[in-house]
Formats: structure tokens, sequence, C-alpha cells
């Protein structure tokens, strides 16, 4: 699976590790994450990631 940047603030969207603190499993694909999904550092919307 794809990891995915945040073009905001760097953070990284790693499958493997999900963002169990905000509801998403390890294992989830960013496809998969919900589209209100926001990112955990700075708060961006989904459509500000890019594939890395």
């Amino acid at each position: 699976m794809d990891k995915y940047v945040c073009n905001l603030c760097g953070y990284v969207y790693d499958p493997e590790n999900g963002d169990p603190d905000n509801g998403i499993d390890p294992g989830t694909s960013f496809e998969d994450i919900p589209d209100d999904w926001r990112c955990p550092i700075c708060g961006a919307e989904k459509d500000e990631f890019e594939k890395e």
C-alpha cells in the first residue's frame, strides 16, 4: 500500500500504522479513509495529500 504526504505540513500517512487516534485502523489504505478525515498534525483535508 502506498504512503501519502500532506502538502501543507509533511505528515506521512502510512497505511501500516493507520491513524488510530482518529479512528483509522492499521492496514487501512489511503483510498479507504473517509473523505472527511483530516491531517492529524495540521488539519488539512484529504485532498491536500499526494502519493509519496
